[in-house]
């Protein structure tokens, strides 16, 4: 029987910015699931104007798929999240190669990472596992503990059965979309305060 390679078991491709058209691998983990081509062409038409120089946190970052898409489009720096190691070590090979110095990756649960005292992001990614009831606490920690610049992007992905994802009342739905049994939406998080402005 053939031994399965894991370093070649799968590929996502960047599909925009300086190294569009690259190839990476991915290797084999239960439940990775790479954002498609064409959501992540969607989700990065919508975040166009703010991705120059941006805040980048990928909370789940998988494949890296959506860390790397942003990196390609010029964000100013990334932080993936991962906590299997084998996922986590191919990630950090995939910056090697594409010689990205503004990131950095993570071998963590996320929850335990967003639980400490956070730096602010501009564009936040969260795609978690499906089906791990981890998204609520995920949206907690990252508003409860200075993980979120005023008027922060947070991309979420999750099933469509769980319906809205119980976001905090400052955060206006900025963009949403549909792909068979899963959505995917984009907040936009109003500054705190911007109301008493004159």
């Amino acid at each position: 029987m053939k031994k399965p390679n894991h370093a070649g078991s799968g590929q996502i491709r960047i599909i925009g910015g300086q190294w569009r058209g690259r190839k990476l691998p991915v290797p084999d983990s239960p439940g990775l699931r790479p954002t498609t081509d064409r959501v992540r062409e969607t989700l990065f038409n919508w975040l166009a104007p703010h991705m120059v120089d941006a805040r980048c946190l990928d909370c789940f970052a998988g494949s890296g798929a959506l860390g790397l898409e942003a990196l390609s489009r010029y964000a100013g720096s990334a932080t993936l999240l991962e906590m299997e190691r084998h996922v986590a070590q191919q990630l950090q090979k995939n910056l090697a190669t594409l010689n990205a110095r503004n990131a950095q990756v993570v071998n963590t649960n996320s929850l335990t990472f967003l639980a400490g005292a956070g730096t602010p992001h501009d564009v936040v990614f969260i795609d978690p596992p499906f089906r791990k009831g981890l998204l609520e606490e995920t949206l907690a920690l990252l508003e409860n503990n200075g993980w979120l610049a005023d008027d922060a992007l947070i991309y979420v992905e999750s099933e469509v059965e769980n319906g809205l994802p119980p976001v905090p009342a400052h955060w206006d739905l900025h963009r949403e979309k549909v792909a068979g049994q899963v959505a995917y939406r984009l907040y936009h998080r109003e500054a705190q305060g911007n109301n008493d402005a004159a």
